[in-house]
């Protein structure tokens, strides 16, 4: 009997020096937006452990919190592994979530678990735009050949995805059940 061997097949793919800059320069776009983002995020988390109700979710973000800081650090590292200024530039997509979880903030009342549930979804929305602005980035270092910085944002990537399953046990082992009680 015959084994089938599954082989991934690579294409070699020739671009133009103009395809090659419009791929940088998506890459280098992408970086100061994510740049921007987490920045804004590490001035926003603080209101959301502030707001929190359940110790282990305070725990969660206050961690979070200090690897959102240690992004900022690696972006810097990426764009000058690049051979580029650090610089931001609004995000509109993380602005629009920072403002949501603002007034999920203020919409729900203090010290109920409610809260808790309200934060967390706001969080998690956070991270999975991460994830998608971190997963494309690795994936554009690579193709562009710039492995220093795909190695950088693929270890921010793998936290990102913690944070996210972090706040996902929080969820289910903590707050979802007391929000249900109350």
């Amino acid at each position: 009997m015959a084994t089938k061997t599954n082989t991934k097949k690579t294409a070699t793919v020739v671009r133009t020096p103009q395809q090659e800059d419009a791929l940088k320069e998506l890459f280098i776009d992408e970086l100061k937006d994510i740049y921007w983002a987490e920045q804004h995020l590490a001035k926003a988390l603080p209101k959301m452990i502030k707001g929190a109700t359940s110790e282990e979710l305070k725990k969660t973000i206050e961690d979070h919190l200090k690897q959102t800081e240690n992004h900022v650090t690696r972006l810097e590292n990426v764009f000058e592994s690049i051979g580029e200024k650090a610089k931001a530039v609004k995000c509109e997509a993380m602005a629009g979530l920072l403002k949501e979880a603002e007034e999920l903030l203020t919409e729900t009342e203090k010290g109920i678990e409610v809260r808790d549930v309200a934060i967390i979804s706001a969080a998690q929305k956070v991270e999975h735009y991460e994830i998608a602005s971190y997963g494309t980035m690795r994936t554009l270092a690579g193709v562009l050949g710039f492995t220093d910085a795909q190695s950088i944002l693929d270890k921010t990537l793998e936290e990102e995805k913690t944070a996210d399953s972090l706040l996902t046990q929080v969820a289910e082992n903590y707050v979802n059940e007391a929000a249900a009680a109350e």
